[in-house]
């Protein structure tokens, strides 16, 4: 983050180094398409990245972040704001404290995604090297592989069919009482044909389904209701009302 601190010291309207970086402030930036650029850093503003554009970091601090298809990318970071990942592109990292994250199909992160509080969405055949973890919020893969494990405190994580994490899954005990008592635990559910590598660690109560044709590391702290077909029952009958 020391490159959004640096935006917000120097508070310049516009800059354009020798390197080819591009800074705003209270105003959006727009990269073009197939377009090569260094950091693109805004304040307040968001940051949208056509296809097939080359950037270094994209960094706001209030503001969402558009990256398009087959870009190329260095981390991508905003405090408040949405993330949103074409397809066939590639990032060094993605991170965001209030904001949903979505990474399109077949992208490649080379290092982690993290939110605070928001949802994460992996679309098929995406590949995060690095870890997938959130405090609040659902992680979805869909026939996703992550390399380094999925950690969260109070989020549902659906891992669906033919994902692949390496690494193991941490559900932290939430610190204080600042989640209150009453709370729903967290659902875990591994879909038919993924892979969880590594133990399955859950440090306070949760619901966790695993489909009779998952493959999973040592459970730990919860235990596992099995189930058959591609989502637990209950969870069909949701998706069904919600196409509905």
């Amino acid at each position: 983050m020391k490159s959004l601190c640096y935006a917000l010291l120097c508070l310049a309207p516009l800059v354009a180094t020798a390197s080819n970086d591009i800074s705003k402030v209270n105003s959006s930036i727009h990269v073009e398409a197939g377009q090569s650029v260094g950091d693109v850093e805004s304040v307040n503003g968001s940051i949208h990245v056509d296809d097939a554009a080359t950037t270094e970091n994209v960094n706001t601090v209030n503001g969402s972040i558009s990256i398009g298809n087959q870009a190329t990318v260095g981390k991508i970071n905003t405090v408040n704001g949405g993330i949103g990942v074409g397809e066939q592109s590639k990032a060094g990292s993605i991170e965001t404290v209030n904001g949903t994250l979505k990474v399109g199909a077949g992208s490649q992160i080379a290092n982690g995604v993290s939110a605070v509080n928001g949802s994460i969405s992996l679309a098929k055949g995406v590949t995060v090297a690095g870890k997938l973890q959130n405090v609040n919020g659902k992680m979805t893969l869909e026939a996703a592989h992550v390399g380094a494990g999925i950690e969260t405190t109070n989020g549902d994580i659906d891992i669906r069919a033919g994902s692949r994490v390496q690494g193991g899954i941490v559900v932290e005990k939430p610190h204080g009482n600042w989640f209150g008592s009453k709370r729903k635990p967290p659902t875990i559910v591994i879909g038919p044909d993924a892979i969880v590598e590594g133990e399955l660690r859950f440090e306070q109560p949760v619901t966790l389904y695993v489909s009779n044709r998952a493959k999973t590391g040592a459970i730990s702290g919860a235990t596992a209701i099995p189930f058959s077909g591609d989502a637990p029952p209950s969870l069909e009958q949701a998706h069904e009302s919600v196409e509905r």
